[in-house]
């Protein structure tokens, strides 16, 4: 069996869920693309596809099957690519996701650059506050906040944030300030439901962890309409620091409970492994990651200034 036709040939059938239009896309008979799959799961003795009369679904042997195959797959093409001479300029279609705010402040910037430089490349970029699986929803490289789970992706740091608690300075003058987290109980709380509890929110300083109950008087799902409201002198609100860097650097807002943050929140770029990364995922790498290190770092100044 020729492993890298039954590898093409397992994805084509995985990604359509359809032997017939596999067959068709290959150009091969419905009868052919079955006896490769079977000769497949055979030769790993494992069952990859379920057959039903009106459809075909992954095992879960063989969702994981899918991923690695995936992998194999491009590393082929790039060995083909180079050995032609087409691999040592960067071109194609890029796919990027980032965090909605921070790709729109931080990454979007870096892009538009990026493509000044490097004419024979387009990029996609996808600004999502969700964790997606780049294999799966076919992603050369993501900007990931927080930690990182186990995986075979390359992971390159370029910064860090943490979550600030924030008030305007006229909410402040007619409220207090807050000393402590339990202080948090006789303010108005602006929850944003996308980054940590509606009810709780866990502090950490030197004496150790803890979290103080709130009663928010307004819950949003975004950071912008949290930031608006306290902008406005309602309440106060818990973000991410590079989500107010430009507010506090302003003085029109301030950072409260600094002795409570707990540990930074890194940063990283996340891209599929591979010995053979294709140049133009190459080339954004090397070009970003200095790029978004110099971002990171101006936003550290900016809370502390």
């Amino acid at each position: 069996m020729d492993r890298a036709d039954a590898i093409a040939v397992f994805v084509e059938v995985a990604e359509r869920r359809s032997f017939v239009a596999a067959a068709r896309r290959l150009r091969r008979s419905p009868a052919a693309v079955t006896r490769v799959i079977g000769d497949l799961e055979a030769r790993l003795g494992v069952r990859l596809l379920n057959r039903t009369t009106r459809a075909v679904s992954l095992t879960e042997a063989g969702d994981r099957f899918l991923a690695g195959a995936r992998r194999v797959l491009a590393d082929l093409e790039e060995i083909e690519r180079a050995a032609a001479g087409a691999g040592t300029a960067p071109g194609g279609e890029l796919r990027l996701t980032a965090p909605i705010l921070f790709g729109r402040l931080h990454v979007l910037p870096i892009v538009t650059e990026f493509l000044s430089q490097f004419p024979d490349v387009s990029v996609m970029l996808s600004l999502l506050d969700r964790p997606v699986d780049l294999v799966e929803e076919g992603l050369d490289i993501a900007v990931r906040i927080g930690a990182l789970a186990e995986s075979s992706a390359v992971a390159a740091r370029v910064g860090a944030v943490r979550r600030i608690v924030v008030a305007s300075h006229d909410y402040v003058a007619r409220h207090g300030t807050p000393h402590a987290p339990a202080d948090l109980g006789a303010h108005a709380v602006v929850a944003f439901s996308g980054i940590a509890g509606v009810e709780h929110w866990i502090f950490r300083s030197e004496t150790g962890e803890g979290s103080a109950s709130i009663k928010p008087r307004l819950v949003v799902t975004t950071a912008e309409a949290a930031l608006d409201a306290v902008r406005a002198g309602f309440g106060v609100t818990r973000v991410l620091s590079y989500q107010a860097a430009d507010d506090i650097a302003r003085g029109s807002l301030l950072r409260l409970l600094s002795a409570y943050e707990g540990e930074d929140l890194p940063i990283h770029l996340l891209y599929p492994g591979g010995r053979h990364p294709p140049p133009k995922l190459r080339a954004f790498v090397d070009f970003a990651r200095p790029r978004l290190r110099r971002r990171c770092e101006g936003v550290v100044r900016a809370i502390h200034s």
